[in-house]
């Protein structure tokens, strides 16, 4: 079919504030055919999800349609009687919510909220209804399906909620699927099979397909055509193709250049943020909204004259005065500083392992009778992290990565081997019993500020706490200390007497990032800490930290899923699956066949922005149970390059190369860079 089956027609929407309406939203014009993708991108509060819903018809009490139209199957939603909308929403049109858990009834099982959605729409009831949300929950990657059935939203992990979410969506066919950052908290080995098992029911079904993300390497895997968002309005939109590798809009092109490119020298081409913040709705500049924050601006013109949606004749249109003036190369920050050589080692881990002990369901009771279930979240985990370098640990959710990051700032105490940290073996000594230097020296930054920063103090208050605490400096010096952090992180002064809650979530993160480096520690954890968000506070915070680290001489262990930044960023990379320790070395070794088969299953996994959509290694089933792990190799049972009987019944030895690689695999090195360099040309 030619005709589109979802149409935006000039749409605006406006909420109703003290202020009068505000517009959220401005003269959108989109359309989606059947199984065409279409991807909807820019910073937060750009108005991306008020227009998805807008389609449903989800705008909440104040929020109204100001203007044009929302068309499905040729029919106005505006005029549609409720009970219509109630029989097209989740049947006809389905969402998958950002936040998984606010999606989920609390008070219900999984499987009731499932089979809730064929009983409504497809009176669906029984057995056959089990049955069909099961094979869903299997189709989207969920292990043992008949637990999660049983289970209610808080018993399962945040990425199988996720993944719940998705599957309740798609049980329907819908004709129009909605995806507000889909991915948020997968994997991305689980991220890659549900955006493909996504993209089978849409070549299926003919379902059309509208992604919001502000994950631009994502996108260019899944959509044909990329919709730019900026302040409420449309700023370029076109096939993902010529949009991702010959953007007009300098928006467009501040997006792209928040991303490392693909083997960049984060010395030699360092990260350019976009200046300054998206503005409110109520602060948007005269003329080009964006003309604030563009380094093309030209003044009289820009800022005199709110430009059209203009059309290329090529299948693109972009919102531009001077679109004709300016070329599409990417924009390239000045090389910065390079790291002064680090001298010696900060952290040294040998053998170090980490059990906790669970009481055997049933038993709980009877502990003195019982024999108490032991998993082993680290298992002789070997490894150094240099003075002064970025040491990363990658790996899927559930192989030990955070489980080390509490160990190592006594969080946890370790069952075995040592952990040594300025020549003092710790690995044993919590937190309370450590002393106040062995505390400075040691930090962490938590993946969500929202869950560390006191939200009933104000944030320079919170600060200059930890500067009493750790420095014992007095009144005047803590508030010395705490402007200079504030300078450090870029950040106004006068946010100091702010609370966390009238902050953005980039400008929390910095606050994290200030708490942390106080007391001028020598070793600092980032525990995924940027992974929630948008590409240019993701930018601006990734630089932040590397500045710092650069006249710190800070020691830094980052703990993350996003492989593009862990190559941008990392000097030594562990990767871990299952609490062990598979393959270890420099960045550039790491990254470079031969490879580990299980970081090649990574690497192929990540979407890329240049538009190679990976190998797509296969890897079958999910990360085997800690409670049960498999003898021999602990990946054999996913592995696509499984050696043979000996992978399920001997443990992999270390291969070391005279260049000091490691590899915990059956397989010579020499024979996996071989078929591995095979693939990739």
């Amino acid at each position: 079919m030619t005709e589109p089956l979802l149409r935006l027609d000039g749409l605006s929407v406006s909420y109703r504030t003290r202020r009068g309406a505000v517009p959220a939203v401005v003269d959108v014009s989109l359309a989606l055919k059947r199984g065409e993708s279409l991807g909807l991108v820019g910073e937060s509060g750009c108005g991306k999800s008020t227009i998805a819903f807008a389609i449903m018809r989800w705008l909440a009490g104040r929020g109204q349609i100001a203007g044009g139209r929302v068309l499905f199957e040729g029919r106005d939603m505006a005029e549609m009687s409720r009970e219509e909308l109630r029989r097209i929403r989740g049947k006809r049109i389905a969402m998958v919510f950002q936040e998984a858990m606010s999606a989920l009834n609390p008070c219900l099982t999984v499987g009731a909220q499932l089979t809730e959605v064929l009983r409504f729409h497809e009176d669906i009831v029984g057995h056959e209804a089990e049955r069909r949300s099961k094979d869903m929950l299997a189709e989207v990657r969920i292990p043992d399906p008949d637990r999660v059935f049983r289970a209610f939203p808080h018993e399962i992990s945040g990425g199988q909620q996720q993944r719940v979410v998705i599957a309740m969506a798609l049980l329907a066919n819908p004709a129009v699927l909605l995806l507000d950052e889909p991915t948020t908290g997968l994997d991305v080995t689980v991220e890659a099979s549900v955006v493909r098992l996504i993209a089978e029911i849409s070549r299926r079904f003919g379902t059309a397909l509208l992604y919001i993300s502000h994950n631009l390497a994502l996108i260019s895997r899944v959509c044909e055509r990329i919709a730019v968002m900026y302040a409420g309005e449309i700023v370029e939109e076109g096939p993902t193709r010529r949009i991702l590798t010959a953007p007009i809009h300098p928006y467009t092109r501040g997006l792209i250049s928040c991303l490392p490119e693909s083997g960049a020298d984060k010395i030699a081409r360092p990260l350019s943020p976009i200046p300054g913040q998206i503005p409110a709705p109520w602060e948007r500049a005269s003329g080009c909204f964006f003309q604030p924050r563009c380094g093309f601006a030209v003044d009289g013109l820009c800022n005199t004259s709110h430009p059209p949606l203009v059309t290329d004749g090529k299948g693109s249109t972009v919102r531009c005065l001077r679109a004709d003036e300016i070329g599409a190369d990417r924009i390239v920050a000045a090389a910065s500083e390079a790291l002064a050589p680090g001298e010696g080692i900060a952290v040294t881990v040998d053998q170090l392992s980490k059990d906790y002990r669970l009481t055997p369901p049933g038993f709980r009771g009877l502990l003195p009778f019982a024999e108490p279930l032991r998993i082993r979240a680290n298992d002789h985990l070997t490894f150094n992290a240099d003075q002064g370098r970025t040491l990363a640990i990658v790996g899927e959710s559930g192989c030990g990565k955070s489980t080390f990051a509490r160990v190592l700032t006594g969080l946890e105490r370790a069952t075995g081997g040592r952990l040594e940290v300025a020549g003092q073996d710790i690995a044993r000594l919590s937190v309370i019993d450590r002393s106040r230097d062995q505390l400075r020296a040691l930090q962490m930054v938590f993946q969500n500020p929202d869950e560390t920063l006191n939200p009933s103090y104000k944030v320079g208050r919170q600060i200059a706490r930890v500067a009493s605490r750790l420095l014992n400096l007095g009144r005047k010096e803590r508030a010395q200390r705490v402007r200079d952090l504030f300078a450090e992180i870029r950040l106004p002064a006068g946010i100091a007497d702010r609370k966390p809650r009238h902050l953005s979530g980039g400008q929390k993160q910095r606050i994290a990032i200030a708490r942390a480096f106080v007391g001028r520690p020598d070793i600092v954890v980032a525990d995924e800490p940027v992974s929630a968000l948008d590409v240019s506070v993701r930018a601006a915070v990734t630089q932040l930290l590397m500045e710092i680290q650069r006249t710190n001489g800070t020691t830094l262990i980052l703990i993350s899923h996003d492989l593009a930044l862990v190559r941008y960023v990392a000097d030594t990379v562990v990767v871990m699956y299952l609490g062990q320790v598979m393959e270890a070395g420099t960045t550039s070794q790491v990254f470079s066949a031969p490879h580990h088969p299980y970081t090649e299953v990574l690497l192929a996994a990540q979407p890329k922005l240049e538009g190679d959509r990976g190998l797509d290694a296969p890897v079958e089933g999910e990360t085997p149970s800690p409670l049960d792990p498999p003898k021999g190799c602990p990946f054999h049972t996913r592995c696509p390059r499984k050696f043979g009987a000996i992978c399920e019944t001997t443990r992999p030895p270390e291969q070391v190369t005279p260049a000091g690689h490691r590899m915990a695999c059956h397989i010579p090195m020499d024979e996996l860079a071989r078929v591995q360099e095979k693939v990739t040309t």
